[in-house]
């Protein structure tokens, strides 16, 4: 096949190792004094600034107003839930340095950026000296008062009363959740000792000791240390992520530390547990897992997800450390280890109790993304006339390319070239439809996304490119009519298909070739380069923004699907329309292009209520629904009474919801209910571990994903009987 070649987008390059790079809201770490500024330093800071000014994707000039808004950002980054400035810090900071913050960044002069950081650690160990005086005596976990956790939308304190009082609030909070946790944490390791033999999880067992005071001074103590090991280097990174971050959320600047991960990660091998992650962008207390390297252990295992966060960490032979409070750097070194020796990673999904955390242990492996790449096979069911119907299922885990090997002339894998010995296979089986999987597909290079389409459609535009001074590029499918695979087909998404899944996806639907299916996607429309030539660190930045051929951008609206499936993100903070700063939507002209086909409104309608009627109906889907709205009833923004008692009753309501959906799902499926919450805790905790220990080929598909790609077996065949019966 011939083709244009796309620039690939940054994201190819970040998802092959164990971390993206700290997010510039995770800076909480520094010396007591601020370190000496250097000349590389000053020299970077510059470059950055003038790669912002003139080459940024916006055109926007780093102007006063700017330099205003990049200025809030940095308060913003040290302080996300504006509980350690005071008003009156910034008032100060603000009138010494908003007006010409910009002009400093440009001439390199990071004084007023050390100066605030300084302040940052002075109100920082003013914390950490109240709380270690506040834990040392019995704290009233029945106060009866409220608090409103996050405070990222509130204003900063005018006193340092006020301030002080909301810390009270907030340790108090912490100890309340980390008291019912614990209580719950005894009752389940009780259980899980008295029937040992049963669920064979006698290393899933914690036995804590420590009061809850003092795990929580603890994480504290952690979180102090981190504040006088920070170096001048990842002031300077909080600082440029700034003023990066107000441009937009993709552009990042990446002190030595974090660009030596990336060279790591670039190079596609390394040695870990092959997972992406940041600093949870509601807690940075918190590690959250930002994607999974496919072929990792990570992935292998099938038990973590994206979106997760890490609690705890233990490696071979050693007890779980809590790394609440931990930055990613020390979460990564806990992490890595020898290959072939044991790391068990303690995570639980956002929104949800510590007791729910779930210990998974894995073997570390050297990472390469295309270890396991695509894999294919086939599902039978029976289409809505009673005949039976063999469906070919592609599951794409990103869009990969072994650039290092594609340029040494060395044989190469890539996601176009096996997707295509896949549709092969498939095309030898005589499938009667496909379902291409593209749920959680992070996104990769556009170099493969463009071939990829290629193999689905006849000819035409594939993609269109704006850069940074308005000129469109136009990418063709130049293979002369050649197209792999011919018959019905649809394509999986859901929030966390970004970047290359959707320009895919959103060709797919544009050109009528196959119903897109699920939930919105990510949105992230933009493309980035690499800068390695910096006088210190790395850098991407946001020059290029793709569009579809119908001329709309995939940015910040994302694929919206042509049949909607229940959203097992509903309600987080997850994707571009979440993040700061993010480019806005837009239009182009459109690409001249011939439709392959099309679906009618009357089709539409007619099968997305037959899709509504069939998820009503099946216990997976009920089951997620409830979760999702279970999830969902915790909001860190409203009020939260702080009393353990009340605490306890709506978590003891939780739990029995979850418990109640949970049985309900077991029961629609001709199987036995959990006795007890403590029980179906067990049993999860046991069946995540043993599943954990089986090989990928070995592992069954959950039920609840699997029902994802039933349905969209069944929508397209239910579209296909009606088009054929000319019924809408």
């Amino acid at each position: 096949m011939q083709y244009k070649q796309l620039t690939a987008s940054v994201f190819a390059l970040l998802i092959g190792g164990a971390v993206l790079g700290q997010s510039y809201q995770s800076a909480t770490a520094a010396s007591t004094t601020v370190g000496q500024i250097n000349t590389e330093q000053r020299q970077v800071a510059r470059q950055v600034a003038a790669l912002l000014d003139r080459s940024h994707y916006l055109d926007k000039k780093m102007d006063t107003a700017t330099g205003k808004a990049i200025l809030a950002d940095y308060f913003d980054a040290l302080d996300p839930n504006h509980s350690v400035f005071l008003q009156s810090d910034l008032d100060e900071f603000n009138q010494k340095y908003a007006n010409n913050f910009a002009d400093y960044l440009k001439r390199g002069d990071l004084k007023a950026g050390f100066d605030i950081y300084q302040r940052f650690i002075e109100r920082s160990h003013q914390y950490y000296a109240y709380a270690d005086k506040f834990l040392k005596s019995p704290v009233n976990l029945q106060r009866g008062d409220s608090v409103i956790m996050n405070r990222e939308k509130l204003p900063r304190f005018k006193t340092a009363a006020e301030q002080q009082d909301f810390w009270q609030k907030q340790l108090t909070f912490q100890l309340i959740g980390m008291t019912i946790n614990q209580d719950e944490e005894k009752n389940k390791d009780k259980f899980l000792e008295e029937n040992a033999d049963k669920y064979n999880a006698k290393d899933l067992v914690k036995n804590e000791k420590r009061s809850p005071s003092e795990v929580l001074a603890q994480r504290l103590k952690r979180q102090k240390a981190q504040l006088e090991r920070v170096d001048s280097d990842q002031i300077v990174e909080t600082m440029l992520n700034a003023a990066m971050a107000a441009y937009d959320p993709h552009s990042n600047y990446f002190a030595p530390v974090q660009a030596n991960e990336l060279q790591i990660q670039s190079s596609l091998e390394l040695v870990g547990i092959g997972v992406s992650i940041q600093p949870d962008r509601k807690n940075s207390d918190y590690t959250r897992i930002i994607s999974l390297v496919d072929g990792g252990p990570a992935a292998r295992s099938g038990q973590i997800k994206p979106n997760d966060l890490i609690i705890g960490v233990a490696t071979e032979g050693k007890t779980m450390v809590d790394t609440v409070g931990y930055s990613t750097r020390e979460v990564v070194n806990l992490i890595r280890g020898k290959k072939g020796s044991s790391v068990t990673i303690r995570v639980k999904a956002p929104n949800s109790p510590d007791s729910a955390a779930r210990n998974v242990t894995l073997l570390r492996d050297v990472i390469q993304q295309e270890e396991s790449g695509v894999t294919h096979r086939t599902i039978s069911l029976t289409d809505s006339q009673g005949v039976a119907k063999k469906i070919g299922v592609l599951e794409i885990p990103s869009f990969y390319l072994n650039y290092k090997a594609r340029r040494a002339g060395e044989n190469y894998r890539s996601v176009s070239i096996d997707t295509e010995n896949a549709l092969k296979a498939l095309n030898a089986q005589h499938i009667d439809g496909l379902v291409v999987d593209l749920r959680d597909d992070p996104g990769g290079s556009l170099d493969e996304v463009a071939k990829m389409i290629g193999l689905f459609v006849k000819s035409g535009p594939l993609v269109q490119i704006r850069d940074n001074r308005g000129n469109i590029q136009v990418y063709q499918d130049e293979d002369k009519g050649e197209q792999l695979y011919k018959g019905p087909m649809t394509v999986l998404v859901n929030l966390g298909s970004a970047s290359a899944s959707e320009i895919f996806a959103a060709a797919i639907q544009d050109y009528g070739r196959g119903l897109i299916i699920g939930s919105t996607t990510t949105g992230k429309g933009s493309a980035q380069i690499q800068l390695d030539n910096l006088a210190l660190g790395s850098a991407t930045l946001t020059q290029r923004k793709f569009y579809r051929i119908t001329g709309g951008s995939t940015q910040n609206k994302g694929v919206v699907p042509d049949v909607s499936l229940v959203n097992i993100y509903e309600g987080m903070d997850f994707g571009e329309r979440s993040m700061k700063n993010p480019l806005e939507w837009d239009t182009i002209r459109a690409a001249p292009y011939q439709p392959a086909g099309t679906y009618t409104p009357e089709l539409l309608q007619a099968i997305n209520a037959a899709s509504k009627q069939r998820q009503a109906t099946n216990p997976q889907f009920a089951y997620l629904s409830e979760l999702n709205q279970i999830r969902n009833q915790e909001d860190d923004k409203k009020q939260v009474k702080l009393d353990i008692n009340e605490r306890r009753g709506y978590r003891k309501a939780l739990e029995a919801r979850t418990l109640a959906a949970e049985n309900n799902r077991r029961k629609a499926l001709g199987q036995a209910p959990y006795s007890t919450w403590t029980a179906y805790q067990a049993a999860q905790d046991a069946e995540l571990e043993a599943r954990s220990r089986m090989k990928q080929a070995e592992r069954p598909k959950l039920a609840e994903t699997e029902a994802f790609v039933i349905e969209a077996a069944n929508v397209m065949l239910d579209a296909l009987h009606r088009q054929l019966s000319k019924t809408p």
